[in-house]
């Protein structure tokens, strides 16, 4: 996985509890792992979780970490309706952010 904003936000653990981040990454790295899900249905779970949880920068940088892992644009938009199901409307709005940033518009 990618880190969500530029540069490193989790440089502070690193730095101050680097034994702590080890955990965390480790745990990262299993659960993303290519296993029963491919990686790539992991990635677009992930962002579909982050829409219901409002998170703009999470869903872009996951979008496009799925982008990367082979998603296509119809398989993003797909994964982020069942989170406006699910999430409700906070969902869509999330997601209408994130796309701005993901597929631009051509004007």
């Amino acid at each position: 996985m990618n880190n969500i904003s530029e540069g490193d936000p989790l440089k502070i653990l690193r730095d101050v509890d680097p034994e702590f981040l080890k955990v965390f990454t480790d745990t990262e790295n299993l659960a993303f792992s290519e296993g029963a899900l491919t990686a790539k249905t992991k990635t677009l779970v992930a962002m579909a979780i982050d829409a219901t949880h409002g998170s703009v920068q999470g869903v872009v940088a996951l979008a496009q970490e799925a982008i990367e892992l082979g998603a296509t644009k119809e398989e993003i938009i797909e994964a982020l309706r069942v989170a406006y199901y699910i999430g409700g409307a906070g969902a869509i709005y999330t997601s209408a952010y994130a796309l701005q940033t993901i597929f631009p518009s051509n004007k």
